[in-house]
């Protein structure tokens, strides 16, 4: 019986993972530009009694279809273009990639994501000077109006890097940001273009997403019946194997 015990902890720690994956797929289904979590279950097989089959299950990537573009008037809203990736600082300091593009410019001037990650330009983090205006062109140009300058005459300060994941391997860490597999960076596209004054939503779809939770949530109950099974059947042979006084 602790063959089974053990094969259905297996299976309910998988169960947890793929409920992780789903909540924060739920939650961020309003997020710009947010890739779905992916889970996936397999079989493992152990050598030895048999060769016993045991149910894994992991978050193993991220869903990278396109979210649904929408046209916002922001003049900080922008949509990537194809599979372009925006460029930008992670909290540890190191180079990572987003699908974000709800910019913003902080109290310092620091041109951001809407979560707040210093957008990288050609000249290391974008960042604003005193303005009347910021917008930002298809080539992904940042342009400012000088405080009291003359509005048709914008002076360009940077242009944001984006990079391409052509021919790379990038995994999406749990700041929801993409890295370089195994290290290293990505190559800039300067071909890369974004859609100006739109936004990029998330690719989740909330009523799939609660049907995987409830899917899941099943399982788990189902796994638990199990073990219960398990433990009464364990108990009633251990009853009949008891010699009588």
């Amino acid at each position: 019986m602790d063959r089974v015990i053990y094969t259905s902890l297996t299976a309910m720690r998988g169960s947890m993972a793929r409920q992780t994956a789903t909540a924060n797929n739920l939650a961020n289904a309003q997020t710009p530009g947010f890739r779905a979590d992916m889970a996936e279950s397999q079989a493992l097989w152990l050598n030895g009694n048999g060769g016993r089959a045991m149910s894994s299950e992991e978050v193993i990537g991220a869903d990278m279809r396109a979210g649904t573009i929408a046209a916002t008037g922001r003049d900080l809203d922008i949509a990537m273009q194809g599979d372009a990736m925006l460029v930008v600082q992670a909290p540890d300091g190191e180079e990572a990639y987003t699908r974000r593009g709800d910019l913003m410019v902080a109290p310092s001037g620091l041109l951001s994501t809407g979560d707040g990650h210093p957008v990288q330009g050609t000249q290391g983090p974008v960042t604003i000077p005193p303005a009347d205006s910021v917008t930002i062109d298809d080539e992904g140009r940042v342009f400012v109006v000088p405080a009291g300058g003359d509005p048709q005459n914008p002076q360009q300060v940077d242009r944001l890097r984006l990079a391409t994941p052509t021919g790379s391997e990038i995994v999406k860490g749990l700041d929801n940001l993409f890295r370089v597999k195994g290290g290293g960076i990505l190559p800039d596209d300067p071909e890369a273009r974004v859609i100006t004054r739109s936004i990029e939503g998330s690719n989740v779809t909330a009523t799939v997403a609660l049907v995987d939770m409830i899917e899941a949530s099943k399982a788990w109950d189902s796994q638990l019946k199990l073990i219960d099974d398990a433990r009464e059947m364990d108990s009633a042979t251990a009853n009949l194997m008891q010699l009588p006084r």
